[in-house]
């Protein structure tokens, strides 16, 4: 039997032997359902299996095999399945790892169903993998299409970010060389304040961003001291900055455990402004804390729009950007980082918990962090 016949006899069983082998070997595999994993495999397989029984010069096959078939064609299954590979997390060498299951989960098993290995054989193995080679160089020409245009919406965006506080803070620096009355250098002050704050908070993140990128981590110091006490700061310090938006709280009065109350305070900012933003005005935003013995569990949640599925899976990644093309009005903005979330993730992981998500119309968006009382070793950038 032709091997592209064997594709198209066996795709299903081919799928879940793939599919077995790819949770083992690519790590965002292991959370992933079986749709989001096989994810535009079964085009792909016979994509390929048309291909081998297709008529070929030896320039055009020497080409595909090199992965220079032009052209690339991003409307192709395995482009669009690089895209959205992409979308979901995977980096370049994890989309490699999933075509080279592929190749060998496939030559596993058609080997199980051939006797003599002849010339025959070997042709159609060399077609077979010139087509993986193929599906691979255009899925990993849309993936790298994609992280570039993410890198330029990214900067574009800080650019945006910057320019509004620093204008304002140059408009302040103006007024301040004026003569004027004690409260309107007063109001002056405050809006210079604010905007150095924002810019601050801007390069704090890029900063942090960027050691989490060189493999240094961001340095986490716990120390014994109240998380009830320190949410209840935060949580002030987030009305007072939306006024007109109400913000309910549980609190238990002391919750002791080994944290550190900065970086704490942070993920907490994060996480209420982030519910703020992207909340119905119509409900409130609640923080909510749970002293469960060993841990303690911290809730924010808020009524609207649910997040897409398909967003879930890369949420607490950086410089991926979520389609907000149906977004309501009172959503987050068009100009964010995106940096909140991944930093709160790494500030969370550092203390040894976890942080996850759960969204959907009836119940709203709940970000939910677990921490262990007695907080994890120090860690130290470089570390």
């Amino acid at each position: 039997m032709r091997l592209s016949q064997f594709i198209k006899d066996n795709i299903e069983p081919i799928l879940v032997e793939w599919e077995s082998f790819a949770r083992t070997m690519i790590p965002p595999a292991e959370t992933m359902s079986v749709v989001e994993l096989r994810d535009h495999a079964h085009e792909i397989l016979l994509a390929i299996a048309g291909e081998m029984e297709s008529a070929q010069s030896e320039k055009e096959r020497e080409a595909k095999s090199k992965g220079l078939a032009m052209p690339f064609l991003k409307e192709t299954f395995a482009a669009e399945h690089g895209g959205l590979r992409q979308r979901v997390g995977f980096d370049l060498s994890q989309l490699g790892a999933e075509y080279r299951a592929l190749r060998a989960t496939v030559l596993r098993l058609w080997m199980g169903h051939v006797g003599t290995v002849d010339a025959a054989v070997l042709e159609e193995v060399v077609r077979f993998n010139e087509g993986i080679d193929q599906g691979l160089a255009e899925a990993m020409a849309t993936y790298s299409e994609h992280v570039a245009n993410s890198r330029d919406t990214f900067l574009a965006v800080l650019g945006h970010d910057l320019r509004n506080p620093l204008s304002a803070l140059s408009s302040c620096i103006h007024l301040l060389e004026l003569a004027g009355e004690a409260q309107p250098r007063e109001r002056t002050l405050q809006i210079a304040r604010r905007s150095i704050a924002s810019i601050n908070d801007m390069v704090t993140d890029l900063l942090e961003y960027t050691r989490t990128r060189l493999g240094r981590g961001i340095e986490v110091v716990p120390q014994e001291g109240n998380l009830g006490a320190l949410c209840q700061e935060a949580f002030d310090e987030v009305c007072a900055a939306y006024p007109k938006r109400e913000l309910v709280a549980e609190l238990p009065a002391d919750v002791v455990l080994m944290f550190d109350a900065p970086r704490m305070r942070q993920v907490l900012t994060n996480l209420l402004s982030n519910a703020v933003q992207h909340g119905d005005p119509a409900y409130p935003v609640a923080l909510v804390i749970r002293d469960e013995g060993a841990h303690v569990t911290l809730i924010v949640k808020n009524q609207g729009r649910p997040i897409p599925p398909d967003a879930m899976q890369v949420i607490f990644n950086p410089l991926v950007q979520v389609a907000t093309r149906e977004s309501a009005p009172h959503e987050r903005p068009a100009t964010s980082l995106g940096l909140g979330l991944y930093i709160a993730r790494e500030i969370v992981t550092g203390h040894g918990g976890t942080i996850t998500v759960t969204s959907c119309a009836a119940e709203g968006t709940a970000f939910t962090v677990h921490l262990p009382r007695g907080g994890k070793q120090a860690t130290q950038p470089g570390a």
